[in-house]
């Protein structure tokens, strides 16, 4: 016979455990299973999370681990969904294409992939001192020589943000430019160097970048990149669900982590572009108490 549980939270970082916490407090039988693989896991710290801040993801990971088992109607199991079936208040998760539990709700908090450009080295700095974001990562590279790989109509809005944190800034286009008249006056209005150069690769020691290397044979000193790489949903399973895909690639949810299909619920950054552990666990909680409310509501 099948396990039960109230909920099955797929993926078990900082949204997946936040939501299992909050989950846990309102005495619901909650089963997470997470594959051990965060998105995150190459990053040395992360930041602008109060109380948290300058932690590595691995502790912050941890301690929520610890105090998430606190709850004695919470399991969590290393493992991968590799199936749902059913319906509302009836789903059929599998687990390793083996084991089969029951849930009468689904909480996907299983993150994205990164898709890596074709530039050597690119992946080994990634997350290090090839970064996405500046209010995760900026303050610690302040004031120091900098990047953007960005081409097009992006590229002035990324140029005014990052130069905020620095004077010293480079526009990487890997390519011929495409941004217009207009925004290439404004960058060079800020000081702003745009580089044409094909890019061969990132020259770096254990992931912290000191040059990049373009296909002439030129090399550039730099000490940070910021980047915008394409992704797809780590899991598939949400969309072949029916779960609404946006043009953006993110799975649609609304105010409450609700996706398209009953009974479904998504949070952490395989719905939103603000990658942020502040944010997924606010995510997660936010959709603990939104799938308590339902299960109370009979809905």
């Amino acid at each position: 016979m099948n396990r039960k549980f109230d909920v099955v939270i797929v993926g078990g970082s900082y949204a997946g455990l936040s939501a299992a916490m909050t989950l846990g407090r309102a005495i619901r039988e909650v089963l997470v299973v997470d594959s051990g693989k965060p998105c995150n896991r190459h990053t040395p710290h992360s930041h602008n999370f109060l109380t948290q801040d300058g932690k590595t993801p691995a502790e912050i990971s941890v301690l929520g681990r610890e105090q998430v088992m606190a709850y004695p109607t919470i399991e969590i199991r290393t493992g991968r969904v590799s199936q749902v079936t059913g319906v509302n208040h009836n789903f059929q998760v599998m687990i390793d294409d083996r084991e089969i539990v029951e849930a009468k709700k689904v909480l996907f908090a299983t993150g994205v992939k990164d898709l890596m450009p074709e530039i050597s080295s690119f992946d080994d700095c990634w997350g290090i001192s090839v970064i996405h974001c500046p209010y995760c990562h900026g303050y610690e590279f302040r004031d120091r020589r900098t990047g953007i790989l960005v081409n097009g109509d992006k590229a002035f809005e990324f140029g005014r943000l990052i130069h905020n944190w620095t004077k010293e800034l480079f526009v990487f286009t890997d390519g011929p430019s495409v941004i217009n008249a207009e925004d290439m006056k404004k960058l060079s209005d800020l000081n702003i160097q745009i580089v044409e150069k094909k890019i061969k690769g990132f020259e770096h020691v254990k992931g912290y970048l000191h040059s990049v290397a373009f296909v002439d044979g030129s090399r550039l000193v730099l000490d940070v990149m910021y980047a915008r790489v394409p992704f797809e949903q780590h899991c598939e399973i949400p969309e072949l669900m029916g779960c609404v895909i946006g043009a953006t690639g993110y799975i649609e949810v609304d105010e409450l982590q609700k996706t398209s299909v009953a009974g479904i619920y998504a949070a952490g950054d395989n719905t939103t572009m603000g990658r942020a552990v502040s944010t997924a666990v606010a995510a997660g909680t936010r959709a603990g108490a939104a799938i308590n409310h339902e299960l109370l509501a009979g809905n």
